[in-house]
């Protein structure tokens, strides 16, 4: 791996707010700075790739610094953090979500994990787990499209940052995982506040049609959220347990919680959901 050179001048080290479960990233001047992890050597085989088929909307990989972590170019724009700005409800912003996304997934299309390289999440799958989807992965997705990962400038979303998450996944994994935080799939009460009472399932057409999904994705989109979710649960918890940390955080806050809430209002909703997504 290649080592980073350092500029002549230093430069301070300025905390950067990041999601529930990274922590210790830091901005350095016109650089980022992330902790390494398990699943890094694939998240950097990805970036290189996305530079080299001119993507422009992620971080470059540029090295690893003195202290071993990983050194990305610093991306510009306007991230929704916490408490979520109401301009997350934009119908607007959220079609070029389904853009951006689609605008990835056609550029990671063609990369191949080289050899030794694969997904690693740092954590083993329970017995017990219920089966994910029954369709083959198509390319390695992002699969964390949260509002705290998405860079928006002059209210188009334009980089995906927070690839820690990068796994072989199918199209409708991604365009689900966006719908996930930005129609949001859930119970309402689980919303943050600018998306409460907001028309879920026409946010998540809008998510489809700027995506481009195909009637076949469509189709399967609604059977692909259940399955999801009633793994998610177990995933949740057994990486809690094994890794601690943020992700212990988050189930002791509740997070089985709401998945089971999501699940049940999938339950409910989940024919009003596929009527809305089909053509026509």
């Amino acid at each position: 791996m290649s080592t980073y050179v350092e500029p002549a001048e230093s430069q301070p080290e300025i905390p950067l707010a990041g999601g529930d479960v990274t922590e210790g990233v830091v901005r350095v001047g016109d650089t980022v700075r992330r902790p390494v992890g398990p699943n890094s050597p694939l998240v950097h085989a990805l970036l290189l790739h996305l530079e080299d088929v001119g993507f422009a909307g992620a971080p470059r990989f540029l090295g690893i610094d003195a202290a071993g972590r990983a050194v990305l170019t610093f991306v510009p724009g306007e991230v929704a953090g916490r408490p979520r700005p109401d301009w997350v409800a934009d119908e607007g912003r959220l079609a070029s979500v389904g853009r951006l996304v689609r605008a990835y997934d056609e550029a990671v299309a063609g990369f191949v994990m080289p050899e030794g390289v694969r997904a690693d999440l740092g954590f083993t799958e329970a017995p017990g787990t219920p089966p994910a989807p029954p369709y083959p992965d198509e390319l390695v997705g992002h699969m964390d499209f949260t509002p705290d990962n998405l860079v928006f400038r002059d209210g188009e979303a334009v980089a995906l940052i927070d690839f820690d998450n990068a796994k072989p996944v199918t199209r409708v994994d991604e365009v689900l995982n966006a719908m996930l935080y930005w129609a949001p799939l859930g119970d309402p009460a689980d919303a943050d506040p600018p998306l409460r009472g907001v028309d879920v399932p026409r946010r998540c057409r809008i998510l489809a049609d700027s995506y481009g999904m195909s009637d076949v994705e469509r189709a399967r989109l609604v059977e692909v959220a259940v399955l999801r979710t009633r793994r998610a649960w177990f995933l949740m918890k057994q990486i809690a347990e094994e890794q601690g940390g943020g992700w212990a955080r988050m189930w002791d806050e509740g997070v089985g919680e709401k998945i089971k809430r999501r699940e049940a209002w999938l339950d409910r909703h989940g024919a009003t959901l596929h009527a809305a997504l089909a053509w026509g």
